[in-house]
């Protein structure tokens, strides 16, 4: 039997996102720092469109998410947090908005971020992707909840492909992930069927499969994001609301 200092920091450390936080704040551990910058990492884009969406310029928001996050991942902030605040994404944005309060210029977004380079993200891209969002009348805070649905669903997506591409079914899963969405018309699944060499129901339990490993990832991503896994249900309601 392993005690719990034996265990590799990975297997310590990933349950949840709150844990990471936990572990960043609570001891002098390099790598759970870099576990946390790595999750913010993941997730910058909802927050740049929500900064860029405030009224900021491409500059400037691309100095204050960094700020932010430079700000975020300091010992003596993630002191002060608590692990019983809910939802990640929700603590996520509480703390940007009061980031935001107190650095209203760039220069002092620059000073917040030392001048350094706390996550490695291209702005030209980041705002070319700013520049697809919807221009109509949605929130700061709906755009933000929007993109973080997609990031998260593009999340879960990687780590099904992966899955099947080790378990070598790799080109099963490219002609099989559009039946992700529930399109389960007839003449989609015999043109998978001819690519495939297979048959329509052959593909139909394939698609089954890759729909319940689907929803099973998804409830694991979502339940990192939460403090209570009775939310995860909850929690998918609303990310798929915020999709509408």
């Amino acid at each position: 039997m392993f005690s719990s200092e034996a265990k590799p920091f990975a297997d310590r450390f990933r349950t949840t996102h709150w844990s990471l936080i936990a572990a960043a704040k609570d001891c002098d551990s390099d790598e759970a720092r870099e576990a946390l910058a790595a999750l913010c990492e993941a997730y910058w884009y909802p927050l740049y469109a929500f900064i860029r969406r405030q009224g900021y310029t491409m500059e400037d928001a691309r100095d204050l998410t960094q700020g932010f996050f430079a700000r975020l991942l300091e010992k003596d902030y993630l002191a002060d947090v608590d692990r019983e605040k809910g939802k990640f994404r929700s603590f996520l944005l509480a703390c940007c908005k009061h980031f935001l309060t107190n650095e209203r210029d760039r220069a002092n977004a620059l000073k917040r971020g030392g001048g350094k380079t706390i996550m490695s993200f291209d702005a030209n891209a980041a705002e070319s992707r700013y520049a697809s969002e919807p221009q109509d009348s949605i929130t700061p805070e709906r755009l933000y909840e929007r993109r973080w649905a997609l990031v998260l669903l593009q999340t879960v997506l990687a780590k099904l492909r992966a899955e099947q591409e080790q378990a070598g079914k790799g080109r099963q899963f490219e002609t099989l992930k559009g039946f992700l969405a529930g399109d389960d018309a007839p003449p989609r699944y015999l043109l998978a069927a001819q690519t495939l060499r297979s048959t329509a129901g052959a593909l139909k339990v394939a698609v089954h499969r890759l729909r319940a490993r689907y929803r099973e990832l998804l409830c694991e991503e979502i339940a990192r994001t939460v403090d209570d896994p009775a939310n995860v249900e909850d929690e998918i309601r609303n990310l798929f609301a915020a999709l509408g």
